[in-house]
């Protein structure tokens, strides 16, 4: 069993620089979400043509060994060029997430600080994605805690992203979690969402909503009532179930 829901919502934004998809093949699913950074005309090219591209991918030969490598390193390549048609060089950039689920598998890959939160053990343990920012960075140092991260003035400082060349370190992708029967629930979330939903929030919520579409929605309510929706950012999500 695969259930999902998928939001996408400008907030106080004039545009939508977020997008997510879904593509199938068979009964395999792959979800896609992104963020896009440079601002209209820029962002949200961005993040709508790298998204689709991976959806294009998956709906031509479905999951693969290489697929994960695949979905990354060509929608960046795919991103350099259209850089370089539209003379926009090092513009138009996007965060990704690409979460894969086949019937014997789940397995996902990120860059920048879009996240994946895999929750697990009945709904009462998570484990998420790292971002690739500043502010992680002074997690991992010890230097601020993880809610401080969600406020930080340097927040919105990313290290790695789709767009920008790439040094020695580039995505990040999982290991491959062989599915056994047990329930597993993921959420993949652009920053404008993750800022106002805490974890513990999206695990009780999680194991309290019926379907993916009540879970999606009862988080979505935590963003409009904490964010100011006169000049929040854009928000995203996608929740997954697998059985």
């Amino acid at each position: 069993m695969i259930e999902q829901a998928l939001l996408t919502n400008p907030g106080g934004r004039g545009n939508n620089e977020d997008y997510v998809i879904m593509a199938e093949y068979g009964e395999e699913k792959c979800f896609v979400l992104c963020d896009g950074l440079g601002g209209h005309e820029c962002g949200e090219v961005a993040s709508s043509s790298v998204a689709e591209f991976v959806a294009g991918l998956f709906r031509k030969s479905g999951d693969y060994p290489a697929f994960i490598d695949d979905a990354f390193l060509l929608s960046q390549a795919m991103l350099l060029d259209l850089q370089k048609q539209k003379g926009m060089e090092n513009a138009m950039k996007t965060t990704m997430v690409v979460l894969v689920v086949t019937p014997e598998q789940i397995k996902w890959g990120h860059i920048g600080d879009s996240r994946l939160y895999h929750i697990y053990n009945n709904g009462m343990s998570y484990e998420r994605t790292k971002d690739h920012s500043l502010v992680q960075i002074l997690v991992d140092m010890g230097e601020i805690s993880e809610d401080e991260m969600r406020k930080h003035a340097d927040r919105n400082k990313l290290l790695r992203v789709m767009g920008s060349e790439w040094g020695n370190k580039s995505y990040d992708k999982s290991g491959v979690l062989e599915r056994d029967g047990s329930s597993h629930a993921f959420v993949l979330m652009t920053d404008g969402f993750w800022e106002y939903v805490h974890e513990n929030e999206m695990m009780t919520l999680q194991n309290q909503s019926v379907s993916c579409e009540e879970w999606l929605r009862n988080m979505e309510k935590l963003v409009l009532e904490r964010a100011d929706m006169s000049r929040t950012d854009n928000y995203s999500a996608i929740c997954v179930r697998v059985g």
